[in-house]
């Protein structure tokens, strides 16, 4: 651009970029607040019930308690598989999970009010019970769902808690 050009618009005037320069930090500075405020980063808590029984039968009967909702399995992600598989490669020194499976699934009817209350619930979609199977040679199988945030998508959780108790006996 030419010199003349430059200083129209305002560059190279010692005045002007004074007062744009403290401008421009506080807008950086407000974007920085809204992205820590409005996208804080934690573990989600989840609720476990024990299951008296083997893996591979915990993993059916949750997927069938699923199915007989009503609701579709989109799809079943194969974690403790995964875990094994990369455990050398990453450098892993113990075994997390015997086997762990996270089946992936929605509720069109809560889907749609929980997002009319808040389109941000979008975030819990799809919904998630997870199976797993101790690593430390126990046995131990549990079934499982994350903790849902207070408010309408309690509604979800309470699902997800009602597929896990029919599962455990709990």
């Amino acid at each position: 651009m030419s010199e003349t050009c430059l200083k129209a618009a305002g560059h190279g005037s010692p005045l002007l970029n004074r007062y744009r320069f403290p401008e421009l930090v506080s807008v950086l500075c407000f974007f920085v607040f809204l992205a820590l405020v409005a996208f804080p980063v934690a573990a989600q808590d989840a609720k476990y019930y024990p299951y008296d029984g083997a893996f591979a039968d915990a993993a059916f009967e949750v997927e069938s308690a699923i199915v007989d909702r009503g609701l579709v399995v989109d799809y079943t992600s194969h974690v403790g598989e995964m875990l094994k598989r990369t455990k050398e490669d990453v450098g892993g020194s113990k075994t997390i999970f015997e086997n762990a499976d996270i089946f992936l699934f929605c509720s069109a009817v809560l889907s749609r009010e929980m997002m009319e209350a808040d389109p941000a619930n979008i975030v819990h979609c799809p919904y998630k019970m997870m199976v797993t199977e101790s690593g430390d040679g126990s046995g131990k199988v549990q079934v499982g769902y994350p903790v849902m945030p207070d408010g309408p998508m309690k509604k979800v959780e309470a699902l997800l808690d009602e597929i896990a108790r029919s599962v455990t006996g709990n």
